[in-house]
């Protein structure tokens, strides 16, 4: 356990954004798992509402610093092509 006055500060502070981070992994792997059930109903609404929730999502993740750009870039390539071979 933290001795210093800071490093309790910081074990604090780590617990609140690991919470925050996990929530959006949480979400964020929720929505690619919609989407994922989408492709395989063959639904176009619900491809297009779904890709539109995790772009949204991944976005937002993104602004918090929880993903990094090129990592998004590449996820979101990855799930257009999906939506394309369908």
């Amino acid at each position: 356990m933290a001795n210093h006055v800071s490093a309790k500060k910081r074990s604090r502070q780590n617990k609140n954004k690991n919470a925050v981070n996990s929530q959006y992994l949480s979400k964020f792997r929720t929505a690619l798992n919609k989407f994922q059930s989408s492709l395989n109903s063959k639904n176009d609404d619900e491809i297009k509402k779904s890709f539109s929730a995790v772009n949204s999502i991944m976005a937002k993740a993104l602004k918090k610093g929880i993903f990094k750009k090129e990592n998004i870039s590449r996820k979101l390539s990855s799930l257009s092509k999906q939506i394309q071979k369908n």
